[in-house]
């Protein structure tokens, strides 16, 4: 069955089903809009949407896979502010034509991701269009903390990263000359294993300043130097090439350091931390922060600040 059979509300009752509730949600899927407790006062909040043909493949990825990607990458940014996210609405458009059990795969992934970090779908919207467009908007509680920003770098402190460089990057590159295989790196250009936890350490910890790796490293630890007006100094040999990316890069003659630098997708989290008060677990340093220019530097050169993907210009 496809989803002009099943019809508007039909697909809506039975995405729906999917929704559990939890004790953030006073009311969820099923009136005019739901009712989400903000305890702290404050609300996080963090939107991005997935495009058929310019984020995910329907021959690449599973319904499953883009539904944990869509909601992966929203709830990566509530962690780089050191929230934790409650809630989450999805709006979904989608061709009539479209297999009901690719969206159903599709619900079941952004449920499950959710659920990963204790959040729940609370509603959205469903309309037709000639392309698949996927939008989450997630919220977040700071409880009682002040959010970590990128503009709180400092002259001193260290810059440290949790979670992994280069895998989407390199999964991404094996799809493109149509292998399937190594499935561990083609798995995280699917599917990214953003340390979600970590934010909320590195808040708990003192960092002053946090972002999320999506458009790759040099893009956004620039965004912090710019914000924070520092000059931003990292060692390539801090930084892990583990040994999968290492060996992908080899069969396709390319670097394995410019995966690390520039990939997006992965979605780890950059933060600084003063130098005096160590790092939290799961952290491990790749620079410092120092006075200059605003930007980046990695080993002594400054770095073209078109490095990372910027959706206008690739």
């Amino acid at each position: 069955m496809d989803v002009g059979e099943l019809g508007e509300f039909g697909l809506i009752d039975l995405v729906t089903t999917r929704f559990a509730p939890t004790a953030h949600v006073l009311l969820g899927p099923g009136d005019d809009a739901a009712v989400v407790q903000a305890p702290d006062g404050r609300v996080v909040v963090s939107t991005d949407m997935l495009v058929e043909g310019r984020h995910f493949r329907r021959d690449w990825s599973s319904g499953h896979d883009v539904g944990r990607k869509a909601a992966a990458q929203n709830l990566a940014d509530i962690a780089a502010m050191g929230a934790h996210p409650t809630a989450c609405v999805v709006g979904l458009a989608v061709p009539a034509n479209t297999e009901v059990s690719w969206v159903s795969e599709l619900t079941e992934g952004l449920a499950l991701e959710c659920e990963r970090v204790g959040a729940r779908i609370v509603g959205g919207d469903i309309v037709r269009s000639e392309l698949i467009t996927i939008s989450v908007t997630v919220l977040g509680d700071l409880q009682g903390r002040q959010a970590v920003t990128r503009a709180g770098a400092k002259p001193g402190d260290v810059i440290a990263i949790a979670g992994r460089l280069g895998w989407a990057a390199a999964g991404l590159a094996i799809l493109g000359r149509g292998f399937r295989s190594p499935r561990v790196l083609v798995d995280a250009h699917r599917v990214p294993e953003p340390p979600y936890a970590q934010g909320v350490s590195a808040a708990i910890y003192g960092a002053t300043s946090m972002i999320d790796i999506s458009d790759g490293l040099v893009s956004d630890v620039r965004h912090i130097g710019i914000a924070s007006n520092c000059s931003m100094h990292i060692q390539s040999d801090l930084l892990v090439v583990e040994e999968a990316v290492a060996q992908a890069a080899a069969a396709f003659n390319a670097d394995p350091l410019t995966w690390v630098l520039t990939g997006g997708d992965d979605h780890a989290l950059v933060a600084t931390f003063p130098a005096r008060s160590g790092l939290p677990d799961g952290f491990a340093m790749i620079g410092d922060v120092r006075d200059g220019d605003p930007g980046i530097v990695v080993d002594g050169q400054t770095v073209d600040p078109a490095g990372g993907w910027d959706h206008f210009r690739s």
